[in-house]
C-alpha cells in the first residue's frame, strides 16, 4: 500500500467512522503521511488544522489528478497577492545573490564576482496556486525542481 492509498483510506475511516477515538487516531497519521504526499503544504496544513474531511478528500484527488487541478489552480489568485509573492520572491532572489557575491575566495578578499544565481524557491508564506498564476501572467519563469526565475531577468540576459 502506498501513500496516497493510504491517505484514501484514512479519509474513509474518518468520514465513515462514528468512533471519536479511532479519527484522532487516523487524523495524527494524515498529519504525518499528508505533508509528503503533496507539494501544496499550505493546504495541507490547512486540512489537517481544520480536519477538514472535504478538503482531505479534494486535496488527494489532487495528488491523484495533479493535471486536471493545474489548469483552475492558477486563476484562483489576486492581483494583491501576486504583487505581494513577487515583491517577496526578488527580495529572496537579491539575498541569494548578494549572498553569493560576498563570498570570500580562498583570499582575504571577495572575489568581486557577479553571482550566477538566476532562481530560487519562493518564500514559502504564500502558496504554490499564486507562484502558477505568475508564470501563468509571464512575470516568473518555472526553472523546475520547485525553483523559479524572474522572467525580466531572463529576458535581459
Amino acid at each position: 500500500m502506498n501513500a496516497i492509498q493510504k491517505l484514501r483510506q484514512l479519509h474513509s475511516e474518518i468520514t465513515q467512522s462514528g468512533d471519536g477515538l479511532k479519527i484522532v487516531d487516523a487524523w495524527a497519521v494524515v498529519a504525518r503521511l499528508l505533508p509528503r504526499a503533496t507539494a501544496d503544504q499550505h493546504e495541507a496544513k490547512r486540512v489537517i488544522d481544520e480536519q477538514d474531511a472535504g478538503g482531505l478528500g479534494a486535496l488527494i484527488d489532487r495528488i491523484e489528478n495533479p493535471a486536471s487541478s493545474a489548469s483552475s489552480a492558477a486563476v484562483e489568485a489576486t492581483h494583491q497577492e501576486m504583487k505581494d509573492a513577487m515583491h517577496a520572491f526578488r527580495k529572496r532572489l537579491k539575498l541569494a545573490r548578494l549572498n553569493d557575491e560576498s563570498k570570500l575566495g580562498g583570499r582575504y578578499t571577495s572575489g568581486g564576482k557577479r553571482s550566477g544565481i538566476d532562481a530560487v524557491q519562493p518564500p514559502g508564506e504564500y502558496p504554490d496556486r499564486v507562484w502558477k498564476a505568475l508564470v501563468q501572467a509571464g512575470r516568473l519563469v518555472d526553472a523546475g525542481g520547485g525553483f523559479y526565475a524572474d522572467a525580466e531577468d531572463r529576458r535581459q540576459t
